[in-house]
């Protein structure tokens, strides 16, 4: 009897060996075991770089549809919107990262399955669990590049990412004298072009308000047509307009003449200089950014956590001094060496005022009500700001554990699944892949909106996902050990085929 390995798609084979001698020649084994190792890892690389870019392209066009309104027609060098492309992509990253081992573990073990190949490795004698070794290894160390990456790498991703985001969405449009309508682009101008030419360049029909203090909004310039370009440094728009008049109204001399001066002038040409360096793109200074709990690492968010329990801890003396200068009027010294006691009062004081000393009295209760409320009020808000503060830092902690646990959990669902449903290629396991992850990615966010709402904890809300598959995975690991047939069709069919002869049978009779 021999062991039969087909071929796999790359076109690399495994040494054949009669079944009983590979059970009784243990070097031989180990040199086939090496082999069937080293055809899983063959078998995982190719799909998982294939799946992971994919996966990283899909998000980064989702990114671009998302802000396109602010990426496009603002004049950006070809580098910016690449570097913040590049950003975009490191950031994707916790959101591709497990999908793509979901899915290239499913493609692997199920092209394996489908060629008949985990057949001819469990003739051998080798276990599915003992095949998965080799990619127990990988997935591991896959997982500790996720964790320094996300302690490491992503913050600082973050941090570029959202302050040229910000820089970006904060530039003025190019199109700065759009047709039909005033343009306020320019500082001291509003400029209208009726219409332009094809070019870009040629205006018809101009008009230009000067906005200037120093002329009281008077200056207003028409002209028939005109042309523009920027100067070679870029600092200035030139506007060379013809066939034009221009009207200037100038105040009047105190001194001899207090009345005011209109002038007209008309030009067969005329030039107009408009300064373009607000329309620069700024770069915002990045420690603007860095109190956000996403450009924080593990060091940085735990003394970020430990100042805000020092601030809450704070504001709890800091309420009690606050609210006790308003309870001064109720306060009962004590005396020493006395038994007299002080019983409250029954309100008759009051009873026997009059009339304008309970108003009084009344009045100063009321603004006293008042003063307390808005202080509990401003205060209370300051506390849930942070506590919010607190919760999100702790999630934003335990997140940087939660993309390893996933890669793992998602590779223990991922390999005995393909094992099972033994199909290889972007067809069915994509479809299983994503039913899995969305799965997960939903668990994951409902428990991260309900962190950030303080209706859950936040080891609870980031490792709930975690929790809920793994036991999955190991269900599914357990019927592809035992070779279960769960999502075999044909079975269900003959069950079901079964039934329903019998319900058939029982009516008969």
């Amino acid at each position: 009897m021999f062991i039969v390995f087909l071929p796999h798609d790359d076109g690399t084979s495994i040494q054949l060996f009669p079944f009983r001698r590979l059970c009784s020649v243990p070097a031989q084994r180990v040199v086939s075991m090496k082999k069937i190792h080293l055809l899983v890892l063959k078998s995982f690389v190719r799909p998982f770089l294939v799946t992971f870019s994919i996966v990283m392209f899909v998000l980064l066009m989702l990114f671009l549809f998302k802000y396109i309104d602010d990426l496009i027609g603002k004049g950006f060098a070809w580098y910016i919107i690449l570097e913040l492309m590049m950003y975009a992509s490191a950031t994707n990253v916790q959101m591709a990262l497990p999908l793509s081992v979901l899915l290239s573990c499913i493609m692997t073990y199920g092209s394996l399955g489908e060629n008949y190949e985990l057949v001819a490795i469990k003739a051998a004698g080798i276990s599915l669990r003992r095949a998965m070794y080799p990619m127990v290894a990988v997935i591991s160390l896959l997982a500790i590049s996720a964790f320094l990456f996300s302690d490491y790498m992503l913050p600082k991703a973050n941090l570029k990412y959202y302050a040229l985001l910000y820089d970006v969405r904060q530039q003025k449009s190019a199109n700065f004298l759009p047709e039909g309508v005033f343009s306020n682009s320019f500082p001291g101008f509003s400029i209208r072009v009726k219409r332009k030419d094809a070019d870009g360049q040629t205006l018809h029909d101009v008009m230009i308000y000067s906005r200037k203090p120093a002329d009281n909004n008077a200056d207003v310039l028409i002209a028939k047509e005109g042309k523009m370009y920027r100067t070679p440094s870029g600092n200035f728009l030139v506007i060379k307009l013809k066939d034009g008049v221009k009207y200037a109204e100038a105040a009047g001399d105190a001194s001899y003449n207090v009345r005011e001066r209109l002038t007209r002038y008309r030009f067969k040409e005329t030039e107009q200089r408009l300064d373009m360096s607000a329309l620069k793109m700024t770069h915002t200074d990045e420690s603007e950014f860095k109190s956000a709990t996403q450009m924080m690492s593990l060091n940085q968010l735990s003394d970020n956590i430990a100042l805000i329990k020092r601030q809450i801890d704070s504001g709890i003396t800091v309420n009690y001094k606050a609210v006790s200068s308003y309870l001064k009027y109720y306060s009962v010294p004590i005396r020493k060496n006395t038994t007299e006691k002080y019983a409250p009062s029954d309100g008759s004081e009051f009873a026997k005022a009059d009339v304008h000393l309970k108003i009084s009295q009344l009045t100063n209760g009321a603004s006293e009500a008042r003063s307390v409320q808005e202080l509990l009020k401003r205060r209370t808000d300051l506390d849930k700001d942070l506590m919010q503060n607190e919760q999100r830092a702790r999630l934003e902690y335990q997140k940087k554990f939660t993309l390893s646990a996933a890669c793992i959990a998602l590779f223990l669902i991922g390999a005995p699944l393909g094992a099972i449903i033994r199909k290889g290629g972007l067809g069915l396991p994509v479809v299983v892949s994503v039913i899995f992850f969305l799965f997960y990615y939903i668990i994951s966010t409902i428990g991260e909106k309900y962190v950030k709402d303080g209706d859950l904890s936040p080891v609870t809300g980031a490792w709930i996902a975690i929790v809920v598959i793994t036991p999955i995975g190991l269900f599914l690991s357990y019927k592809a050990a035992t070779d279960s047939q769960i999502f075999d069709m044909e079975v269900y069919k003959r069950f079901f085929n079964r039934i329903f002869k019998r319900g058939g049978e029982k009516a008969q009779s």
